[in-house]
């Protein structure tokens, strides 16, 4: 499974930026998606993923102003980031979760995936 991420950027606080990701390989099946962030010196963290059912799961940090929305025929997400602060400033990496088939018999395990990262940075 590969992840493609696209968005990202600079801009003002206040201001807004949507991530797109996009999931493709061989058979497989999203269990979670989302995305994950990493500062300067700090640890990565999460910031939103949404599972099979369709669950999302929000940083407090971020809870009413990110929203991840997928999109299932497309095995893609997006999250759009609405009132940024220079404290959202991060690396975001796309991730998920997913069942790949690894036989012929349709035996399946799951994997972590992630994205190659998109630098998001909010200054004045």
């Amino acid at each position: 499974v590969q992840l493609v991420e696209s968005g990202g950027g600079l801009v003002q606080p206040g201001g807004s930026l949507r991530l797109s990701c996009a999931a493709s390989g061989s058979t497989f099946r999203i269990n979670v998606m989302g995305w994950y962030r990493q500062a300067p010196g700090k640890q990565r963290e999460l910031v939103a993923t949404f599972n099979s059912g369709g669950v999302t799961n929000y940083a407090d940090s971020v809870k009413g102003r990110f929203t991840i929305t997928r999109h299932n025929t497309r095995n893609a997400a997006s999250l759009q980031m609405n009132s940024l602060k220079p404290e959202d400033t991060a690396v975001y990496y796309c991730h998920c979760n997913a069942d790949i088939v690894v036989n012929v018999e349709g035996t399946t395990v799951d994997r972590d995936y992630w994205g190659q990262g998109t630098q998001v940075t909010v200054s004045s």
